[in-house]
Formats: structure tokens, sequence, C-alpha cells
């Protein structure tokens, strides 16, 4: 009979393989974060762990929800703004929302949904086989900064840092649309603090990555220790690492312009042959 671990962790690491812009999971991004690859492949190498879910850090611009005619912070309308894991995307983010800008102008109503802006730092969230593993990598975590972090049940352990910001900057109410019939949001902070914000935000992007380098060179370095001689379950393991079937974005345009240079290709050589049989009926050796 299989272990059941190592047939959840099978499973698990078969979906991580397959998520692709064509097959997104269920988190909200929908892929795997480029900055979590390295340490989650190296999580996954270890025969008694396996990711179940992570988030490199991100900065979001969040709309409240509505339930049951109170104002919650998650559920029913609640939505991102915006949302970017990379700081390439970071730089003046606010030109491309529909706010109006009134600092004097605050919500003086239940009814009026708060905008949020957010960082959030780094989360990990790792299945052990055992309590003995469990409490490692937790002991792992908390010795690298991970103040936040914790085991729950079935020694699922969750990875997490506070260095995060939670800002109000701004309103909606229910009724408020443009002329074209789009949302647009109060912002009752100036252009300037919210530039303010996402330089604070760079920094936290900065220490963010610092911290997550550190979390993986410790990990490495518990993993070469503890390794128990099962090279056999990590060459399994590692055959459907996140490596062979994930690309990056720049990996993933550079394939589709060169499968698009391909069909072009054919397509002239294609041409190219019926214009020769047209012209003698004989299909002549192409270079």
């Amino acid at each position: 009979m299989q272990d059941p671990f190592l047939q959840k962790k099978q499973n698990i690491l078969k979906e991580i393989s397959q998520n692709s812009d064509d097959n997104l999971d269920a988190s909200p991004k929908g892929t795997i974060d480029e900055h979590c690859i390295p340490i989650i492949n190296l999580i996954n190498t270890h025969p008694k762990m396996v990711t179940t879910s992570s988030c490199s850090g991100r900065v979001s611009v969040y709309l409240e929800g509505v339930q049951n005619n109170k104002i919650i912070s998650k559920g029913n309308e609640g939505k991102w703004i915006f949302v970017t894991h990379d700081t390439s995307n970071l730089d003046n983010w606010y030109q491309n929302i529909n706010f109006k800008y009134d600092i004097t102008k605050f919500p003086t109503s239940e009814n009026l949904r708060s905008i949020l802006y957010k960082f959030e730092a780094l989360i990990l969230h790792v299945k052990c086989k055992d309590i003995s593993t469990a409490n490692k990598l937790y002991q792992i975590a908390m010795n690298c900064g991970f103040r936040e972090s914790g085991i729950g049940s079935n020694y699922n352990v969750a990875i997490r840092i506070s260095i995060k910001l939670d800002i109000p900057i701004g309103f909606m109410d229910e009724s408020q649309y443009n002329e074209d019939g789009e949302e647009s949001y109060n912002c009752f902070v100036s252009k300037e603090y919210l530039k303010y914000i996402t330089k604070v935000s760079f920094d936290r992007f900065k220490e963010n990555l610092k911290k997550l380098n550190q979390l993986h060179e410790a990990i490495d370095k518990f993993i070469k220790e503890d390794n128990d001689g099962n090279d056999e379950f990590i060459e399994r393991i590692e055959s459907v690492n996140i490596k062979e079937g994930w690309e990056s974005k720049e990996e993933r345009r550079a394939r589709m312009i060169k499968e698009g240079l391909e069909r072009k290709e054919k397509m002239r050589r294609t041409k190219l042959e019926e214009a020769i049989r047209n012209d003698d009926g004989n299909i002549q050796s192409l270079v």
C-alpha cells in the first residue's frame, strides 16, 4: 500500500508541474510567482515536505466587499483594483486607476466601501509528513525572522513574516460610476502621498526578497544535512518539479515567437511547393 503522504505529494507536484498561463490554479493570480520557484523546488526535494501554496509578496489596492449590508474586508463584490508581485509594475501604478482626488472628502456613511493599499510579504504553506519535520521547518523559519509562522493541523507549516502595510487611501459608494459606466473611486490622499507609500513598498519588497533568500539558504542547509540517502525518491519527485512544466513570461514569449516563425515558414514552404507544382508538376528540393 502506498504511503498516503507520498501519494498526496505526487498529486500536488503533478498539479504544480502543469500550472501555466494556459492552465491556471485556484489562486487569484492563477500561476506561481516566479520568485517562489527556487524555494518551492528546493523544499519539494525533501522526502517529508511538500509545498501546498505560496505568495512571494505583493502590493495590492483592494476594494472592500459587502455582505448582509455590512462592509467587510473580503467577500461579495470585494475585488483587487490593482495587484502586482513584481516591482517592475509598481512605478506610477495609480496613473491607471480612475481616482477622483479630494483630500478633504472622507466617507461619512457606513455604506461606503473602503479602498486599502496593502503590502503583503512572503507566505509559504508546507505540508510535512510528521511532527518532527514540521518542528524543524518551523524552527528554521523562526530563526530566519519569520515570526508569524506556525504549525497547523496535519503538520501543515505556515511560514510568514510581518513586514506589511495596510493603509486606507479612499472609498467608493454603491452608485459611483463615471460617464462611461465604469467604477470611479474617491481618493482622500494626494498623488504625492501615493508616490511616497509606493517608495516605501519598494523598500518592503527589497527586505522581503532578502528574507526569502535567507530562508532558502537555511532550508538548503537543512536538507543537505537531513538527507536520508533516499536518492530514488528524490529522483522521482525531481522528475515532476516546476521547471519541467513551468515557463517564465520571458520563456513563454520566446517560445511563442519561435513557434509563430516556424508556422510562417511552414506556410511559406507549402505555398512555394504549390507554386512549383503548378508550374511544372514536380516538387523540387527546397532549401
